[in-house]
């Protein structure tokens, strides 16, 4: 019985940093996500190191968007993000909540 409760605050603490692991959510990115509190972005505004605080997001395709960004000038809807290397539905779906696409009307 002693044993037992010297042993239940350990594996209280081993299951909550297993559990964000186990559901393929790094620390990284869960503290990236808590960091929004569901904040969007400005896709056509962001900086790459904006980009990089979103989840799921590192340097390099950060570096990708904003290239792009400047090639082909402007992204008309969040959607357009999707010609991106590095971006498919998947991942665009867990995005798309932190983004958004601001026409010059609304500024």
């Amino acid at each position: 019985m002693k044993l037992t409760r010297k042993l239940l605050p350990i594996v209280f603490l081993i299951s909550q940093m297993a559990i964000p692991f186990a559901l393929g959510v790094s620390p990284q990115e869960n503290k990236k996500s808590a960091d929004l509190s569901r904040a969007s972005i400005d896709i056509n505004q962001a900086s790459a190191k904006d980009f990089t605080k979103l989840p799921s997001i590192g340097p390099e395709l950060a570096r990708r968007i904003v290239t792009f960004r400047e090639k082909h000038g402007p992204f008309r809807r969040v959607e357009d993000l999707l010609v991106i290397r590095g971006i498919g539905p998947r991942k665009w779906k867990a995005l798309r909540p932190y983004l958004r696409v601001e026409s010059d009307s609304q500024k």
